[in-house]
């Protein structure tokens, strides 16, 4: 990354360390001295719905979101991943990666430098990654995308095991999200669904001390797929990273030391 890059990212960081406890919002002092003075209000919104126009000042007004814009990501999500990966070391270099949900590609972007699948340093291992998603997908140097696909149809699967030949899987990515409904009890059960199917995919496909990675939405089957996870994983951790915003029930369950199917 740009050296320009790394003082933004780390002048975030440095803001928002605390925030893992859950004691402290994120600052925004880097964009804007006061949130209240300073907030961005879209001068159009003329037809535009309560939600959409809340959703375009939100938009205006985060700070990772002029970052990914300025560092050319393909989402504000790509500092998700990285700030768990900093905090946890889920991604080595010449690691098989399956990334479900993959659109747009952000998720990816950090992957494919983190485990050298370009790659850009000949002197290590070569890593690969896999995306797949409902939606089709723009193309990225050093992954393989397979756009336009249901991850939770077996034909699916198939054909990611098909690309990897036989590899085991070292890390099991999954952002994938239905859309919202607006009654949250539905929405959780279907992320619910959602994560069961990349969860039992990686129970299956797993290499030993392999690693699951997973988001949902807060609700009353968390408990159910933690307990699950445990079954099969070392250690499990319900992580909420620093970018992810504050008011939103969006939580990741980190399963690592996979311990392989007892058979």
């Amino acid at each position: 990354m740009q050296t320009n890059f790394t003082q933004h990212y780390w002048h975030l960081r440095n803001h928002s360390e605390m925030k893992w406890n859950r004691t402290l919002i994120l600052s925004v002092k880097l964009f804007h001295t006061s949130t209240v003075l300073h907030k961005i209000i879209p001068k159009s919104l003329k037809g535009k719905s309560k939600s959409s126009q809340d959703w375009l000042t939100r938009q205006l007004n985060d700070p990772y979101v002029k970052l990914a814009h300025q560092e050319q990501f393909r989402a504000r999500s790509a500092f998700k991943l990285m700030e768990i990966d900093d905090r946890y070391k889920i991604l080595q270099y010449g690691q098989v990666v399956v990334e479900c949900g993959a659109s747009p590609g952000a998720w990816t972007q950090v992957a494919v430098s983190r485990v050298n699948s370009l790659p850009n340093d000949k002197y290590k291992r070569q890593g690969l990654i896999i995306g797949i998603d409902l939606h089709t997908i723009h193309s990225l140097p050093g992954a393989i995308f397979l756009g336009g696909r249901d991850f939770t149809k077996q034909i699916t699967q198939q054909q990611v095991l098909d690309i990897l030949q036989g590899q085991k899987i070292d890390v099991v990515l999954s952002d994938m999200a239905p859309n919202a409904s607006g009654t949250k009890k539905l929405d959780h059960e279907n992320i619910i669904s959602l994560a069961y199917a990349a969860f039992r995919f990686a129970v299956e496909n797993s290499a030993d001390d392999a690693t699951f990675l997973c988001k949902i939405w807060a609700g009353f089957k968390d408990k159910d797929l933690v307990n699950d996870m445990k079954k099969f994983y070392g250690s499990v951790k319900t992580v909420k990273p620093p970018s992810s915003r504050s008011n939103s029930s969006e939580i990741f369950l980190l399963g690592r030391k996979f311990l392989g199917i007892k058979r």
